[in-house]
């Protein structure tokens, strides 16, 4: 099969299009041919080992999964024994999380990371979704304590988990506001944002408006910046944005700290792979109350490119790799 393959760390050059044996699907595996799969900052940060940390999950010295990729949608081909939930042919989609693997034309994956794609969706909609969704549902849902008539705010709302954000924080029957640039204030508008707040002209944490709830999916503010645009009862989840060792420090010491003093809250949010979840995503995206954004379409052998093109900040949703003929 055709893969994108990696042996050391860098930058998208490292990524190459090549022949490689195709998996078979062990005891209570599955395996699914790839029709689309999507590219996110998880899968680019591994590839870089940044922050270097990665290294001591990933491989110390070189990656120990040599294929990338995280969401990935597609036919099942074949099911190992003890496969209870699917059958060949079935339409699904899922999630690889760090193993990797779904920029390939096959993938093998378990039953938890998996679930039946909509009729009504298309395995590039499905493929979509992943790690962005997740990321936005548990964000907002679990770490944010979401509820109906709250004023939310998704700071860095153009990227995958904002669009995503609004969506989803729009289904729970809340007040959005959406912080983007300038040449997003329309698509945000489109997807349900009530107040649209620019942020090349604007800086909302400075405006004198407060939030029950912030979900940073671009953390480019500090604690105390997030802290001054909550009410009181409030919380900010930080669920991007580029680790720097000031905001380590905030996070793991300035932020516990600061919550003494009054009753905001702030916190640092990594998703987790539920097979739960993945049906809410499911449900979601059959119900029409979440259409994933599709930006920019590649084929397999242009991942290097797509790859590039994300960690340069240029995507306006999700970037999605056209692989099969489905």
């Amino acid at each position: 099969m055709k893969a994108i393959v990696y042996t050391r760390y860098g930058p998208p050059e490292v990524l190459r299009y090549e022949e490689i044996a195709t998996p078979a699907p062990q005891e209570k595996e599955v395996l699914v041919k790839v029709c689309a799969a999507s590219v996110n900052p998880l899968d680019w940060r591994i590839m870089r080992a940044d922050p270097f940390v990665v290294r001591f999950f990933m491989g110390f010295f070189k990656p120990k999964h040599t294929t990338p990729g995280s969401d990935f949608a597609g036919r099942v081909e074949a099911v190992g024994q003890g496969v209870t939930q699917f059958r060949p042919g079935d339409a699904v989609f899922g999630m690889k999380g760090f193993a990797g693997g779904a920029f390939a034309e096959y993938v093998c994956a378990t039953e938890n990371e998996l679930v039946l794609k909509p009729a009504n969706v298309s395995f590039e909609d499905a493929a979509a979704a992943g790690v962005a969704a997740l990321t936005a549902l548990q964000g907002l849902r679990d770490k944010g304590r979401i509820k109906q008539g709250q004023s939310v705010l998704v700071d860095g709302a153009s990227g995958g988990v904002g669009t995503f954000a609004i969506q989803i924080a729009k289904s729970y029957g809340t007040e959005v506001t959406a912080v983007c640039s300038t040449r997003n204030l329309e698509r945000a508008r489109l997807l349900g944002a009530d107040p649209v707040i620019d942020y090349t002209r604007e800086d909302f944490t400075r405006l004198g408006v407060q939030y029950d709830l912030i979900l940073a999916a671009n953390a480019r503010h500090s604690i105390l910046d997030y802290r001054r645009a909550l009410r009181e009862g409030g919380i900010c989840v930080k669920a991007g944005g580029k680790p720097t060792l000031s905001g380590v420090f905030e996070d793991l010491l300035l932020g516990p700290w600061l919550q003494l003093f009054g009753h905001k809250q702030t916190c640092t949010f990594i998703a987790k792979l539920e097979h739960k979840d993945l049906v809410v995503l499911a449900n979601l995206l059959e119900s029409g109350k979440v259409v994933p954004v599709i930006e920019r379409r590649c084929g397999l052998s242009e991942t290097a490119d797509a790859v590039r093109y994300l960690e340069e900040g240029h995507a306006q949703g999700k970037v999605v790799i056209t692989i099969g003929d489905c």
